[in-house]
Order: structure tokens, then sequence, then C-alpha cells
């Protein structure tokens, strides 16, 4: 049963509020997002984290309560795309959706005071210099943008750049590779789905399930290792043996989505990625050292990982 991924009493008492609201006018409707931290500590390093198409601030317990229970403070928006909105598919806004991600993301961050001051005393316990991105499926490109990914856009062709430099470490998983190999149902459906990579330069961890089987994609589960051999600087990837898109069940407990329940799947991916942002943020390499050697190489059954500078 999934509930075995929730916090046990070895996890660190968590804060966490939701909405925190952003005034967006130029977004058509406020920008709202879940904040959650540890209780104490001091230096805490940021999480932003981006939901898959159609999620919410609401998801994503499973990664979210643990992260924060390991000292992170994370940050959950609900992007546009999110079903608890119920955006029309007409609405003009829809296709330049992955865009408006992204300007989101930086409005949190240009804002992160004022977010963090949602939970008193937070601002002065949190390290500002230390930012992270995460995010599944849909998310994940959100977070390799803000990592230097570039999308060619569908209506314009224009490829910007639209990195952030304030964040310096980045987590995507089961994400979108190279759009060349979009189906045709999502090259209909979703063409900004449509990558490249060569300037994701931000070391990012890239997450894959070797049975994730994407209606979006052509080439198969593979096809989520294009943002690790695609582009340049430190990357990791890692691969889940059995894993299907929901990677065991990180989008939320028990939920309806997850056709490959696996508690221990999800344990080890959540603690591979943590001991990556400690490593990446300069923060401790011991367990990432520890994995970088027992997941090395010919891994094991449950995880195999593959590095490159």
């Amino acid at each position: 049963m999934t509930r075995t991924t929730h916090l046990t009493a070895d996890d660190a008492p968590i804060l966490s509020v939701k909405p925190v609201t952003l005034a967006s006018p130029a977004r058509g409707t406020n920008l709202i997002l879940r904040l959650s931290a540890p209780s104490t500590g001091t230096g805490l390093p940021v999480i932003l984290f981006s939901h898959g198409y159609g999620e919410s601030l609401s998801g994503y317990g499973p990664l979210t309560d643990f992260w924060a229970s390991q000292g992170f403070v994370v940050i959950q928006p609900t992007y546009l795309d999110s079903r608890s909105l119920g955006l029309a598919d007409d609405d003009p806004r829809r296709p330049g959706i992955w865009r408006q991600r992204v300007a989101d993301a930086t409005t949190i961050l240009d804002h992160l005071d004022d977010v963090l001051a949602a939970i008193p005393g937070l601002p002065e316990r949190v390290d500002t210099g230390r930012i992270a991105a995460a995010g599944h499926s849909f998310g994940g490109q959100t977070t390799g943008i803000l990592l230097g990914l570039r999308v060619i856009d569908p209506q314009t062709g224009a490829v910007d750049d639209l990195r952030d430099p304030r964040v310096k470490a980045g987590v995507l998983m089961a994400t979108a590779g190279r759009g060349a190999d979009l189906s045709p149902f999502a090259a209909e459906h979703f063409p900004f789905m449509n990558p490249v990579f060569e300037h994701m330069e931000t070391p990012a961890l890239v997450v894959l399930g070797d049975q994730d089987d994407s209606p979006l994609t052509t080439r198969g589960p593979e096809w989520s290792a294009d943002p690790y051999t695609d582009s340049p600087g430190e990357k990791h990837l890692l691969t889940l043996g059995g894993g299907e898109h929901s990677l065991g069940g990180i989008p939320g407990y028990d939920v309806k989505e997850t056709t490959d329940e696996d508690p221990e799947r999800v344990i080890l991916l959540r603690t591979v990625a943590t001991a990556f942002l400690r490593h990446a943020l300069g923060i401790d390499n011991t367990a990432w050292a520890d994995f970088t050697d027992t997941l090395g190489g010919g891994g094991t059954a449950a995880a195999r990982l593959e590095s490159k500078k």
C-alpha cells in the first residue's frame, strides 16, 4: 500500500501552509501555492516543485512531504493547466501554457521573501543562495527550462533562453525528450513539448522508469533519457527498474493514475534525489558518493545510476 511512503517517526516534523497567494494580474488568475518546511533548523535550501500536466499544489506528497522532513523548504505552485482551475480547452492562454509555467516560477523566485513569510520566522531560517528545482512529467520540462533547456515555440519558432541563474540544480522525472520523437497525438495536442538540451548546463538528476511506455513518443522509455544524453555539464541518470510513468507512486498517496504502485521504488527515488540535491547544492556529499558506488555501473535490479560531466 502506498501509505508506507508517508512520513515516519524518523522524519522531522514539518509545517505546511496552503494556499499562499501571489497577485498575478497579467496571468488572469492569482498564483496559488503550497509552502512546506521543517519545523526547526536554519540554513534551509529551497526546492521549487513543478507538478505534472493537470495536477496541482495538493499532489506529490510522497516526495514533497519527505523533502520538507529532510530539511528543505518546498514550494508547490498550481499552474494554469491544473484540472483544479478548469481552464477551457479553447482558452487563449492554453497554447502558451508552457511559457506561463516558467513565468510563474520566476514570479515565485522574485517574491521569495513574501512567500516564505507565510510561515512566521521562516525567512530567517532559509538560505536563498541554495535554490533547486524539481518536476515530474510536464513539470520536468518546466524545471529543465529553468536550468537552460530551450523550447522551440510552436507558434513563433523562437528558441528563447528562459533559464533562471538562481536555480543551482534540478531533478527531472519522467519528462519529455526530443520533439522529433513525439507521437502524432502529442505533436497535435502538445506541440510545445519540443525541447532542445544543448544549453542545459546546470547540474541535474534525470529519472526515468524503464517501463514508462508513454503515448507521447514513438521511442519508448529511453525517450526520457534525452535530457541526460543531450545536455552538457554535470548530469546523472537514474533508471528505475519496473518503473512506469508514476515511478512507483510519486503523484500522491493512493491516486488512480499510479499504475506501478511500489512504495520501495518511491523511497529509493526520493532518497537518491535528496542525496543528489545535497551534493549539487554543496551541503553534503556523503550519501551521494555512497549511491554512485552502489548504483553505478551495472546497478541493481531496482535501479542503475549513470553519470557524466
